[in-house]
């Protein structure tokens, strides 16, 4: 079973308020085969993933990781709206926010064009789960720091989140790094990939080339001023 379904398994029974003990008598299963479950240590059948999503109120593509919609509708990038496209782009706040969501979004836009090119789906999905978990990371500061939201939204107590988000990105960037090093006999992936200097970015992608250039400056300036 891969391990967005374990993931998702616990999350809805935090959703929910129930301990592990509630949602395993409703279930029809042990504590402990549930823990196992929500785990990844035992692959539940599907008698038990049908009573689950029934009990949750979800679908099984939705429970299995196969789409992020609950009733089990598949998305397409169509059905995404894309704050890149936005008229005027505005954003409630200061022209600070506005200019670095812009600046994020040309540099994410450019990162996934190049990354599509590959048609390496693996490396791709390690990509966005990178990605996400910083998004992960920032939301839920924002989240609790109000101190007044429900604290049985996410699976992981706030005081060990940024342990648990920061061995996730690490173990994503290790995944990233292993799909791109060179396999004897096998095609690279970045063998897919345009010219990646500065000109040849400039070339190809004139607008959100400059965006990427600027983020990797200031953050290489950050990355010298800390180190």
């Amino acid at each position: 079973m891969n391990e967005n379904f374990c993931r998702t398994l616990s999350l809805l029974r935090h959703e929910k308020g129930i301990s592990q003990r509630a949602a395993s008598a409703s279930l029809g299963v042990s504590q402990a085969l549930l823990s196992h479950y929500e785990k990844g240590a035992r692959e539940p059948g599907l008698a038990f993933v049908t009573r689950a999503c029934d009990y949750y109120g979800v679908s099984a593509d939705y429970l299995l990781g196969r789409t992020l919609m609950r009733d089990g509708a598949l998305l397409a990038p169509e059905d995404l709206h894309d704050a890149e496209n936005d008229k005027d782009n505005r954003l409630r706040g200061n022209v600070a926010a506005l200019l670095h969501k812009k600046l994020l979004l040309g540099a994410i836009s450019l990162l996934f064009d190049l990354l599509g090119q590959t048609r390496d789906k693996t490396l791709i999905e390690e990509a966005s789960a990178y990605l996400g978990d910083g998004v992960y990371v920032l939301f839920r500061h924002l989240y609790d720091a109000s101190g007044e939201n429900p604290d049985t939204v996410f699976p992981l107590p706030g005081a060990l989140f940024p342990l648990y988000a920061a061995s996730d990105m690490a173990l994503r960037e290790a995944r990233l790094s292993a799909r791109l090093m060179p396999a004897a006999g096998k095609k690279r992936p970045e063998d897919a990939l345009p010219p990646l200097s500065h000109d040849g970015l400039m070339a190809d992608y004139p607008q959100l080339a400059k965006s990427l250039l600027l983020l990797l400056q200031q953050a290489g300036d950050r990355i010298r001023e800390n180190g």
